[in-house]
């Protein structure tokens, strides 16, 4: 009976997983062995405040919650002592650990899974590279910014009403020959 229970609980931590696999965008696999307890709080709160969750399962639960996921990662990927760092952004983890992995040696980073496929240490640390969901906002807000600040560039000229009537004018040239 006991031993029943705790098969089924074992069940439905990898159903767990695999449902966290499923929904996230990237996830990274790193060996937290060697840290102290001052930097694995550390890094758990870095991953915290971005919005990125660390879990530390065992790697035969993490083996079949990546098969019931439908993901194949080698057979590498999960030996050892395995933690894995997951969110549905797809930079954050990666930017994180490899950020952190930097700072502290004894972090390393084995590989991971980018939108389901299999992803090596080199692909993770790329994915770092990569801007953040912020930084690509912010980008494309001063893309979409620029016509305005054009517009008001011209109006705030000595006599804008004059260069307001240039502007149309000139509009109209390039509409006419059109």
């Amino acid at each position: 009976m006991v031993k029943e229970a705790v098969l089924n609980a074992k069940a439905q931590e990898v159903e767990m997983i695999a449902e966290d696999m499923k929904n996230s965008a990237t996830i990274v696999v790193v060996d937290y062995l060697g840290l102290t307890v001052e930097e694995v709080t550390d890094y758990r709160k870095q991953l915290r405040d971005a919005g990125v969750q660390m879990k530390v399962v065992k790697n035969t639960m993490l083996r079949r919650a990546a098969e019931k996921a439908g993901i194949e990662v080698p057979e590498d990927l999960f030996k050892g002592p395995s933690a894995i760092v997951f969110s549905d952004d797809v930079v954050n983890p990666a930017k994180i650990s490899a950020n952190f992995a930097k700072d502290n040696e004894t972090l390393e980073i084995r590989g991971g899974i980018v939108e389901g496929q299999a992803a090596t240490k080199e692909m993770i640390e790329q994915v770092a590279k990569m801007p953040g969901r912020e930084e690509l906002l912010s980008m494309l807000l001063s893309v979409l910014q620029a016509p305005m600040r054009n517009v008001a560039s011209v109006l705030s000229q000595a006599n804008p009403a004059q260069q307001m009537v240039y502007a149309l004018n000139g509009v109209i040239d390039k509409k006419g020959a059109a």
